[in-house]
């Protein structure tokens, strides 16, 4: 499957960008949680623990916080700076996701934006690099 470039169109961002991030955070925690539990995302949560991780969807004028602990991911309400910021248009994330491109290439086309810790950043880069989509139903969809 390719995913096109485009671009959220500017509408759709001026809505986006009034809601709340709370919702949508929980929900990637949520997610990146279950993918953890079942050994899609091999996080060392150990790693991770005690950092705050900032994900924005520059198209979608939306950012989703969140913070790790031993047990899991949690969407994250405090103020302040996270340890690594990761920003691009949904788009560049969809292909980083769907290993279309990888975390690298985007990086250095200017179209991923890794900001703060390097150490959690290149910890995190590897963790995506390693996802296993095989083993969940996006593999059947990926594979179509």
């Amino acid at each position: 499957m390719h995913i096109p470039d485009f671009v959220l169109p500017s509408g759709l961002r001026v809505v986006l960008e009034r809601l709340p991030a709370a919702p949508p955070a929980f929900v990637l925690a949520t997610g990146l949680n279950q993918l953890v539990k079942r050994g899609v995302l091999p996080a060392d949560m150990s790693l991770l623990a005690g950092r705050r991780f900032e994900v924005s969807v520059l198209d979608a004028g939306i950012s989703l916080r969140l913070c790790a602990d031993e047990r899991g991911f949690h969407a994250d309400r405090a103020d302040g700076e996270p340890d690594l910021r990761f920003a691009a248009n949904s788009a560049d994330f969809a292909r980083m996701m769907l290993r279309e491109e990888d975390p690298d290439t985007l990086f250095f086309n200017r179209k991923l934006v890794i900001e703060g810790d390097t150490e959690l950043g290149l910890i995190v880069k590897n963790l995506l690099d390693s996802v296993d989509w095989s083993g969940t139903p996006l593999a059947r969809f990926m594979a179509a």
